[in-house]
């Protein structure tokens, strides 16, 4: 294990205990509140612990499942939360943070054995992106329903715009380089600190990280630890936030974080592959429909007066 892998797994490990710790902590807090109900902490009953249905249990699974198989799961989550009407617009954020925190845990400790990319580039860009998170879901949980409404909409477009370019092979392919320097190194590590933040608002970082490294010349190999290092710090450290505002739906959040365990384990050792161009295009379809109900609802939504 070089100085690389052994960093990663280190800040890996800590943001997992912290996330369990301040999680627990986050839950108790919630049902004092709730038990005395007190407004300033249960703003809304998705806002109030409980257990989670079937259906959000399944949506876990199914969606850490094709995440795990390159499919994503930020875009379609959304999607599906949007469409059934199971998590209130401006708590989708949260929630996807904080309930897809294990599935992110699990694919890296998974994947990311053989770490080739430069140490420094690595560090570097995966803690960029961690404090843009830890920023970016303090801006986020104060926002209104509206602003979030719109920003959720134009990052599902663009989310249907990437899948809808990768199905047609035109993102690029990537160099051969295995570090960075100069400019290149400093735009990486600039770019994947906004990636962070916007993955604070529900946009998922695998896609624009691995485009951003591939523009920039690296070589597959080399962007897979950074895009999967990242996603893996950015949701917990995110997540550390939507804890302390109560800013998401514990339900659904306890049904991606269960349901996605067995969704990530049963693709990565069971199934391992699927002939997926026919399902991207369903998602492309599903997403960009979202994007519009979306931004439908925040249309019909009252502006905020000034």
């Amino acid at each position: 294990m070089n100085a690389a892998q052994l960093a990663f797994y280190i800040a890996l490990g800590a943001a997992g205990v912290a996330f369990c710790m301040v999680g627990i902590s986050a839950a108790r807090r919630n049902l004092a509140a709730a038990k005395a109900g007190a407004a300033a902490e249960v703003r809304a009953p998705d806002q109030i612990i409980r257990r989670p249905s079937a259906e959000e249990l399944a949506i876990g699974a199914v969606v850490a499942f094709f995440d795990t198989l390159g499919i994503g799961s930020f875009a379609p989550t959304t999607a599906i939360f949007k469409l059934r009407r199971i998590v209130p617009d401006e708590l989708i954020p949260g929630t996807l943070n904080v309930g897809l925190t294990a599935a992110a845990l699990i694919e890296s400790l998974i994947f990311v054995t053989a770490i080739v990319v430069e140490p420094l580039l690595l560090i570097t860009v995966v803690m960029s992106a961690a404090i843009g998170a830890w920023l970016g879901a303090g801006i986020v949980a104060r926002l209104p329903r509206r602003a979030i409404q719109i920003t959720m909409g134009i990052a599902l477009l663009i989310a249907g715009s990437v899948f809808t370019a990768r199905n047609l092979g035109l993102l690029p392919g990537g160099g051969t380089a295995m570090a960075l320097v100069g400019w290149k190194f400093g735009l990486a590590v600039g770019i994947n600190f906004v990636l962070g933040a916007l993955m604070s608002a529900g946009i998922g970082l695998y896609a624009p990280c691995m485009i951003t490294l591939a523009l920039l010349g690296m070589h597959p190999l080399a962007a897979f630890p950074i895009m999967m290092g990242a996603c893996a710090l950015v949701q917990p450290v995110a997540s550390l936030r939507f804890f302390q505002t109560n800013a998401f739906a514990w339900g659904p959040a306890l049904g991606l974080w269960v349901g996605s365990i067995p969704g990530v384990l049963i693709a990565a050792y069971i199934v391992k592959s699927l002939p997926l161009g026919t399902l991207r295009w369903l998602v492309t379809v599903v997403i960009t429909y979202a994007a519009f109900a979306m931004l439908r609802s925040a249309a019909r939504s009252e502006a905020p007066r000034v």
